[in-house]
């Protein structure tokens, strides 16, 4: 009984543990200004390579499309805060986390890419 006990207590707090680190998701990230995101896309370049309706591009190599990203918040927050390949690190300092949360707003609006079953041209 007393090893059941300490099992089923050390169980609770893992599972706590768990769903404290658990990745913020689209709909639990913070609420952000989509007009402001934009500007702050813009003014930082950040259109350079993901294109201005985040479709992605390929000025240094691929760059993901963010419309409609599928990254949760706290991953989008991360690869901008360390990224990967020849993105710039956009420290706390250049980028507060409220504008993050206010990028994050801006790419989740775009509409991202369209099915090929909605370009006339491509069911000929």
């Amino acid at each position: 009984m007393k090893k059941f006990a300490i099992f089923a207590r050390a169980a609770v707090v893992v599972a706590a543990a768990a769903a404290m680190s658990a990745p913020v998701l689209a709909q639990d990230a913070p609420k952000g200004d989509t007009a402001h995101g934009k500007q702050i896309f813009l003014s930082l370049g950040c259109f350079t390579c993901h294109g201005r309706s985040g479709q992605g591009g390929a000025l240094n190599g691929p760059a993901p499309i963010l419309a409609q990203t599928a990254l949760p918040f706290d991953a989008f927050k991360g690869q901008l805060r360390s990224p990967s390949n020849d993105m710039p690190a956009y420290s706390e300092v250049l980028v507060s986390d409220k504008d993050v949360a206010d990028i994050y707003a801006f790419v989740e609006s775009l509409p991202g890419p369209r099915s090929p079953k909605d370009i006339p041209i491509l069911n000929n």
